[in-house]
C-alpha cells in the first residue's frame, strides 16, 4: 500500500492528455482545476478497484478480472458507461488476439526459414562431399591407368 495519500494520485501527464483530449481546442484549465480532477479520479479509480476486489473475493479468487471491474460499475450506478467499457473491452481482446496472431505468424516464418536454410546448407554439404568423392574417383581412376 502507498505510504503517503499523495502516491495514489494518477500521474499528471496522464491527466493532463486525458483533459486536453476531452476539452475542445482552446479551451484552458487551471493548475487547481487540474489538480482536483486528478484527486477525483485516483478516488474514482480507488474506488472502482475495491468494489471490483470485493466481486473478486466472493468468487474467492484474488485476482481482479475485467467481468469483477464490469459488475463494480454497475454496483457503483455507473451502468451507463458498462456498455462502451464491454465495447472497449472487445476492441481491446481483438486487437491482442491480432497481436498473438501476427508474432505467431512472425515465428512460424522465422522458423521456416531456418529450416530453409538448414536445408540449402545441407544440400551445399552434399554437394560437397559428392565433389570429393567424384574427384577421388578420378584421382582413382588415373591411377588405375598409369598403372
Amino acid at each position: 500500500m502507498a505510504e503517503r495519500p499523495e502516491d495514489l494520485n494518477l500521474p499528471n501527464a496522464v491527466i493532463t492528455r486525458i483533459i486536453k483530449e476531452a476539452l475542445p481546442d482552446g479551451v484552458n484549465i487551471s493548475k487547481e482545476a487540474r489538480s482536483a480532477i486528478s484527486r477525483a479520479a485516483s478516488v474514482f479509480v480507488l474506488y472502482a478497484t475495491s468494489c471490483a476486489n470485493n466481486f473478486a473475493m466472493k468468487g474467492k479468487r484474488k485476482t481482479l478480472n475485467a467481468s469483477d471491474v464490469l459488475s463494480a460499475m454497475e454496483e457503483m450506478e455507473f451502468q451507463r458507461f458498462v456498455t462502451p467499457l464491454k465495447e472497449a473491452l472487445e476492441a481491446y481482446r481483438r486487437e491482442q488476439k491480432g497481436k498473438k496472431e501476427a508474432s505467431e505468424q512472425k515465428k512460424k516464418d522465422k522458423d521456416k526459414k531456418a529450416d530453409s536454410e538448414e536445408q540449402d546448407k545441407s544440400r551445399d554439404e552434399d554437394n560437397d562431399e559428392d565433389e570429393e568423392r567424384l574427384e577421388e574417383e578420378e584421382q582413382n581412376e588415373e591411377e588405375e591407368v598409369d598403372n
